[in-house]
């Protein structure tokens, strides 16, 4: 019998097999389509995470950022968000003492680091190729897998995204909703340069963003209705490149920086919270327990807030193996695990998911006095610049 079962070995699963193999529990992760080699002459992918500065010191601490990093990320400086030039803020690292502010990285290396940093470890074994077919569930829980293996485990770990299976074999409901809107994701690449800037226009159809990314390539988010984007979704390129000139502010090709289209893909808007976390033998984790708006591009960061939470319940544990004080089925543990890391947990994700939606709906309308206090707060913002350098370091993680 294994000590944990993580079901999805993406990012945040993979984050948390790290922790727990560095606190010498036996480990098993599940993940049944497993990421494709890196090689440099790689093109972009289409899925991208702004990684803030907290996020890549629990990757530097769990040894998986020398891995990603060695392959491609790009540091940002600087952030911009306004709704018209004359009510504009503009953040940077400089402000706060910082290099960056974090880094955008292609989910896909972010997830080969975490698998590259976990080979070191023999207390953790990857199963790929496999499928969980059921889970049942008692004092511990049992895995069955499409190859007709069985794995026990004392505790199951749902980090197998929005859909999860571990949150549904335990009965853990969820509360939410689905957003009217949904965000298009577009890869370009750049004639010149790209600088280390990103900024988000709102505009009353939604926000419109650019991320840079590594040499000349930049990604998009484009917000709109869902007949909109399959509208644009289904034009040439060359068209879509002349409708994105026409929505994008003039920033987008400032410098007579010209641009091409390299990919595009349309993506839903959900809000969705589990009723629990922790319930049985089962916890869930990352986008399994929470999926937000991702209009501050905050949805991965969360779930490794998730991952330093629980890996700081089982260290407590692990502290304690040679005095044999606690294991991990006493009743102390499960306690543990709900008021160290359920609790906290719900309440900073509530707080996020909260704040997120209302800074939504304050930046996404033509509402006469909406408008006018979002144009309000923008001008103050810029001028007082110790609240914005406390709303900066709040946002990178640094609090």
């Amino acid at each position: 019998m294994v000590d944990f079962c993580i079901n999805g070995g993406g990012m945040v699963g993979a984050a948390l097999a790290l922790g727990l193999a560095q606190q010498h529990y036996k480990v098993v992760v599940i993940e049944p389509h497993l990421p494709r080699p890196f090689h440099h002459g790689d093109g972009p992918d289409l899925r991208v995470s702004a990684i803030s500065e907290a996020s890549v010191t629990l990757l530097k601490a769990l040894g998986a950022w020398e891995h990603i990093a060695a392959k491609r990320v790009k540091p940002y400086t600087g952030l911009s968000v306004w709704d018209d030039p004359a009510h504009r803020t503009d953040f940077t690292a400089q402000s706060i003492d910082m290099p960056q502010l974090g880094y955008f990285v292609e989910n896909r290396l972010l997830q080969l680091g975490c698998h590259e940093a976990l080979k070191q470890y023999e207390n953790v074994e990857l199963i790929s190729g496999q499928t969980v077919q059921d889970i049942l569930l008692a004092n511990t829980a049992t895995v069955k897998l499409s190859s007709g293996r069985t794995i026990e485990a004392k505790w199951l770990i749902g980090a197998d995204g929005a859909n999860s299976q571990v949150r549904k074999a335990a009965g853990i409901g969820t509360t939410g909703w689905q957003y009217a809107q949904q965000a298009m994701g577009i890869t370009i690449k750049m004639e010149k340069p790209v600088e280390p800037v990103t900024w988000q226009q709102f505009t009353s159809s939604g926000p419109k963003a650019f991320l840079p990314m590594f040499d000349n390539y930049a990604s998009l988010v484009w917000y709109d209705s869902p007949d909109e984007l399959k509208r644009i979704k289904s034009l040439k390129a060359s068209q879509l490149e002349s409708e994105i000139l026409n929505t994008f502010p003039d920033e987008l090709t400032k410098n007579d920086n010209s641009f091409s289209v390299v990919d595009k893909a349309v993506f839903p808007l959900t809000r969705s919270h589990a009723k629990h976390y922790v319930k049985g033998c089962c916890v869930l984790i990352g986008d399994a327990a929470h999926t937000i708006n991702p209009l501050a591009g905050q949805g991965v960061n969360l779930g490794f807030k998730d991952v330093e939470a629980f890996l700081s319940v089982t260290a407590k544990v692990n502290a304690s193996h040679s005095t044999g004080e606690l294991s991990l089925k006493d009743n102390l543990f499960l306690q543990m695990l709900v008021g160290d890391y359920e609790r906290p947990r719900k309440r900073d994700n509530v707080v996020m998911m909260s704040a997120m939606d209302g800074f939504y709906t304050l930046f996404s309308n033509d509402i006469a006095p909406i408008k006018w206090v979002r144009n309000q707060l923008l001008s103050v913002a810029q001028r007082i610049e110790p609240a914005k350098q406390q709303v900066l370091k709040y946002a990178i993680g640094l609090r």
